[in-house]
């Protein structure tokens, strides 16, 4: 399993990052997706997943409304829109294999996220 994501950065408050992550090693479309992100001093959270399909979404009620997680079978990405960026946003935000996970074994590198004024 690769996955390696790429978007981050620095956005001031209230703006949008487009997150996208490559996937390799496996059979993409088999698989359910997620993005899971880690702030400093705290456990990693799950932020969003979809379905193998992309028909069934998730989303935690902290980015609800915001965040859009996307997918394209055929080119076998995975994408996180994320727009009104609060300072809480701030993490590293990973693509990672499944649909739920206890500890999300298998995740990429993770991308900076950083959402400051």
């Amino acid at each position: 399993v690769q996955l390696v994501e790429s978007g981050g950065g620095l956005v001031q408050p209230g703006g949008s990052l487009r997150l996208s992550c490559t996937a390799s090693g496996f059979t993409f479309s088999s698989v359910g997706m997620s993005w899971v992100r880690q702030a400093p001093g705290k456990e990693l959270e799950r932020v969003a997943s979809i379905g193998s399909a992309g028909t069934t979404t998730y989303y935690a009620n902290s980015v609800k409304g915001r965040f859009q997680i996307s997918r394209d079978n055929y080119r076998n990405t995975l994408d996180l829109q994320m727009n009104n960026l609060k300072i809480e946003d701030t993490a590293v935000y990973f693509c990672a294999w499944g649909w739920q996970s206890l500890d999300w074994p298998h995740k990429g590198q993770g991308t900076q996220v950083t959402v400051s004024s």
